[in-house]
């Protein structure tokens, strides 16, 4: 493998080093990547879509996150945007690296004399032995964070810079000056994307609501559009798997022993499917959506109380919604599923798309391949477990309400007594009705997370 020689750097692939002069300077890892890809294709202006498709291939991540990771690496090279001697930007394009004079060469001739690699010592100790007005760097980069509330790139470079120079002595004088929780916030979200950065706590710290409140509103603001094309794939991908339940249902229910039910029942049960399924996949996604793009420590928590909580509010608006239609057009009362099953299919299908992509890291899920089958396996299984589990304690789902309704009905053909004797039950029994309900989760669980994790193009 190739290592790189540029000026007074090295850049080693294989060791993922990066050195100035035998010490190594810190970068994250995708921010390496970056960097290794610009080197790699420096005889082209490489487009941010090609940028985002290789460095950030298995997560989605807002437009600002490049011009972040551009910012990080040009700081750590001494480059200057205006005059650059190694990235240039390309407008409407992307980025080029222009240096002229890199050298490649095998890895073990490039570090053989650099075998014992030191870390550049932190900013901040630097910083104490600089005279006093470079020291006293502090007060034009708190100025410039708590200015305003806008987030705009120049406070987020002014937050980075901070950390640099030590997050802790920052933080000391910020104290709670005008607009400090919205500064103490940009620290927070700009210290995952700095190796050096220290600890931003909230709990413990000054205004911890007003803190997080203003986190949720940098993070929702920036992932913006992300978040709202996940929520309307995710309902695609809900409705679809309800419509391909609802006809799989319907055709079993047409040609099942002792069934008076017509071929026309397959649209209807479809239509039911879908509709339930959009709404279903419409509010979970919402809430897997929005605590994906906002959390990003305690991610599993995040995402199954992200997800438990819009399923409920959905569970009990249908419920609600299903009552009301049912008594004032026909005078059926039937138990219906409803916020209570939308908390545990939410909650289960969360963990099963948390624990599916625990790998992911400052982005939200875009896996490709198998890679995606197995998330949406995954989450199918824990929304299947948990749908069992409701129908097995007599809570109904979608086909245990359409039963209930058609019993109910004088002359309805809906019902879903044929389907037991297909297993052998005499009646809508037990183990029919949990079939079913678990056939439910796994469809809306699969149809969940195929069109969450839809990668835009």
């Amino acid at each position: 493998m190739a290592c790189y020689r540029f000026g007074e750097f090295i850049v080693s692939p294989r060791r993922r080093a990066l050195a100035r002069q035998n010490v190594e300077l810190a970068l994250i890892p995708r921010y390496f990547d970056l960097l290794v890809y610009l080197i790699e294709h420096r005889h082209e202006a490489v487009h941010r879509r090609d940028i985002f498709d290789h460095v950030w291939q298995d997560v989605v991540v807002s437009d600002s996150a490049l011009s972040q990771a551009i910012r990080t690496i040009r700081r750590t090279l001494g480059d200057d945007s205006r005059e650059p001697r190694f990235i240039r930007t390309i407008s409407r394009h992307g980025y080029r690296f222009v240096f002229d004079g890199v050298v490649e060469e095998p890895d073990d001739v490039a570090l053989s004399g650099a075998r014992g690699l030191s870390r550049a010592a932190p900013e901040s100790t630097v910083l104490a032995t600089q005279p006093p007005e470079v020291a006293d760097a502090f007060g034009p980069l708190l100025a410039r964070i708590t200015e305003s509330t806008n987030d705009d790139e120049s406070q987020r470079e002014a937050a980075e810079m901070l950390h640099a120079l030590g997050t802790a002595e920052a933080l000391r004088r910020l104290g709670t000056r005008p607009h400090h929780a919205f500064a103490r916030a940009l620290l927070r979200d700009t210290r995952w994307d700095l190796p050096n950065a220290g600890e931003v706590a909230i709990l413990g710290g000054p205004s911890p609501v007003s803190v997080s409140v203003s986190l949720i509103e940098i993070r929702l603001r920036r992932a913006a559009r992300i978040v709202a094309a996940r929520w309307a794939n995710a309902s695609i991908g809900g409705g679809v798997a309800g419509l391909a339940g609802g006809i799989v249902g319907g055709l079993l229910l047409a040609v099942a022993p002792g069934s008076s039910a017509p071929l026309t029942v397959v649209p209807v049960l479809a239509g039911i499917g879908c509709g339930c399924g959009a709404a279903g996949g419409a509010a979970v996604g919402a809430g897997l959506s929005v605590a994906e793009a906002v959390m990003r420590s305690k991610r599993t928590l995040a995402l199954v109380a992200g997800a438990s909580v819009m399923g409920m509010l959905a569970g009990a608006a249908v419920q609600w919604l299903a009552r009301m239609t049912l008594e004032a057009l026909v005078g059926v009362h039937v138990p219906t599923g409803g916020a209570f099953e939308g908390l545990i299919v939410g909650a289960t299908a969360g963990l099963g798309y948390a624990l599916a992509t625990s790998w992911v890291v400052g982005g939200l899920a875009a896996p490709r391949g198998r890679e995606r089958a197995r998330v949406a396996a995954m989450t199918a299984l824990t929304c299947g477990l948990g749908a069992l589990a409701l129908s097995a304690a007599g809570r109904p789902l979608v086909g245990g309400t359409i039963h209930a309704i058609a019993t109910a009905s004088q002359g309805a053909q809906a019902a879903l007594t044929p389907l037991g004797r297909i297993i052998g039950e005499p009646d809508f029994g037990p183990i029919t009705r949990a079939l079913i309900g678990m056939g439910e989760g796994i469809f809306f669980g699969a149809g969940l997370a195929f069109g969450l994790t839809r990668r835009p193009s």
